[in-house]
């Protein structure tokens, strides 16, 4: 298979090799972010053993480097062709190929030396590693030339053919927090909900929550909260699908206001439902809430039944 239209691979194990320099480490990091353990530059002698007694569904994404000391062609396609019979057909053999200029290139901007050639110019390296890996891209299910790829080309390269389009491939995830204690690290947004009406002030509200219906009962009759909620939907109505096409595998969404306990609370289970119901899968966490005993602080709302999940 080459760079044509790709269709997803369900493979249990994902074997990737290439020539140093044509993105391996790369497409190792993307495999794991899909859902796969990635193992790389493991000794070949040791990966039968990955499976002794291993579950059914464990996926593996396994990166070969012609600089194990126990490298050699013949051992890699033999265990190519054991694993093949192990896994009843569930292996791929993924080459990552690269043009020698512009490996050289690469190795130039980054001033390493060639694994095969440590003493001499790359040249030399690569031109002997492209030739020593030749029965391998051969025999490849994939090769995929990243000549002119970025890596985020090489991800979403590596998504067309290993995520399939059925499963969501991006985690959506929404927590409410206090201002007073600060943003939480690594939100990708953050939507300020201190202008709505506060139930702190009522004393019956006080010491209930935003998951109570009576606060938020109290915070829908605000005639702001629909609007707002609109502007919100709308936007990660367009920005998630953007985010995942970029190859994006986790965005955070939080909502603050004053102490983190009220009104945050009750537009993230408000804006986490309306995300099932346009099909994606959420997750919520509620920081202020999590410091009280006894208290559900987060959860994940599925799709709704008839949503297709994205």
């Amino acid at each position: 298979m080459g760079n044509g239209a790709a269709m997803s691979v369900r493979s249990r194990i994902v074997l990737v090799t290439g020539p140093s320099g044509a993105g391996r480490s790369t497409a190792i990091n993307v495999l794991e972010d899909v859902g796969f353990e990635a193992i790389d530059n493991i000794p070949l002698r040791i990966v039968p053993h990955l499976f002794d007694d291993a579950p059914q569904d464990r996926r593996l994404a396994i990166g070969i480097d012609v600089r194990n000391r126990d490298f050699s062609m013949k051992r890699l396609l033999r265990l190519h062709t054991d694993l093949l019979k192990q896994e009843d057909g569930a292996v791929t053999l993924l080459y990552l190929d690269c043009r020698p200029d512009i490996l050289v290139r690469r190795f130039s901007e980054t001033r390493r030396r060639h694994p095969l050639s440590p003493e001499e110019t790359p040249e030399l390296g690569i031109a002997q590693e492209i030739a020593l890996l030749g029965p391998v891209q051969a025999r490849a299910d994939i090769v995929i030339d990243t000549s002119k790829l970025s890596p985020h080309d090489l991800k979403s390269e590596l998504h067309r053919w290993f995520v399939d389009s059925s499963d969501q491939r991006m985690a959506v995830s929404l927590q409410s927090f206090s201002y007073k204690r600060g943003i939480p690290h690594g939100v990708d947004m953050v939507f300020d909900c201190r202008f709505l009406s506060n139930p702190h002030w009522e004393s019956d509200l006080r010491s209930k929550t935003g998951l109570d219906a009576e606060v938020r009962d109290f915070v829908m009759q605000d005639t702001r909260l629909a609007p707002f909620l609109n502007q919100i939907t709308r936007m990660l109505a367009f920005l998630l699908p953007e985010f995942e096409t970029e190859g994006k595998t986790h965005v955070s969404v939080g909502f603050g206001c004053t102490g983190g306990q009220h009104r945050s609370v009750a537009v993230t289970e408000d804006v986490a439902q309306t995300l099932a119901e346009q099909g994606w899968r959420v997750s919520t966490h509620h920081k202020e809430l999590s410091r009280r005993e006894g208290v559900a602080t987060g959860g994940v709302t599925m799709p709704q039944a008839g949503k297709a999940t994205r």
